[in-house]
């Protein structure tokens, strides 16, 4: 009970918070600045011997709670306060507090060669976008974009998968692979035949077959 009673006593802590040298704050940071020395002799006014702490404990706990209450006055009391549907929002500041960095700032590296070249002929390195519609085409037929090379180009794959018949009505013949498949297949004495003209006496009264052979 005394200790219930102790609670229920106990003095609630000014808002107000007033220093002999006053805080510097960074609000973009929720930063405030306390240049005022802490004492040992004398424990805080503020401090109770029901925590547990001693002097030096007390005291940090009293700084700590009056900075952090001075830093809420500060913005409640110079940042702009809007209410959206989301809730009560508080602009801050920009910053203006230089944080340190553990490692220096990485030197720039230097172009390579194909920047340099492009930054002389001014091209423009292009988006993820613009990569990936560069090999691609709209299908008018099948209301698609289709590969334009690579695995599964115009569709193929899909349409023979569907058991779809092939595309295009006409289909342009390379002659030079043409005329190199001829020349292949006839290297292996199974070419073109030149017709007899007639050396075994054959006398069927069939016509004297014409040479096959091609002209030089």
């Amino acid at each position: 009970m005394s200790v219930a009673a102790g609670k229920a006593t106990k003095a609630k802590l000014d808002v107000a918070v007033e220093r002999p040298t006053p805080y510097t704050y960074d609000l973009a940071l929720l930063l405030a600045n306390d240049a005022n020395p802490i004492t040992t002799s004398t424990p805080a006014e503020s401090s109770s011997s029901s925590l547990g702490a001693d002097a030096l404990e007390a005291q940090l706990i009293a700084t700590a709670r009056d900075g952090a209450q001075g830093l809420i006055n500060q913005l409640l009391s110079t940042c702009p306060i809007t209410s959206t549907p989301s809730g009560v929002l508080l602009t801050l500041p920009a910053a203006h507090t230089p944080l340190p960095r553990e490692k220096p700032v990485p030197a720039p590296k230097p172009p390579t060669k194909w920047e340099q070249f492009a930054a002389r002929r001014g091209i423009k390195p292009k988006t993820r976008e613009q990569r990936r519609m560069k090999g691609q085409k709209y299908n008018e037929g099948t209301g698609q974009w289709e590969k334009t090379w690579g695995f599964n180009k115009d569709g193929r794959m899909d349409r023979r998968q569907k058991g779809m018949a092939q595309q295009d009505w006409l289909v342009e013949v390379d002659e030079k692979k043409e005329r190199e498949g001829k020349e292949g297949g006839g290297s292996g004495g199974g070419g073109r035949k030149r017709a007899g003209g007639g050396g075994g006496g054959g006398g069927g009264g069939g016509k004297p077959a014409k040479a096959g052979g091609r002209r030089r």
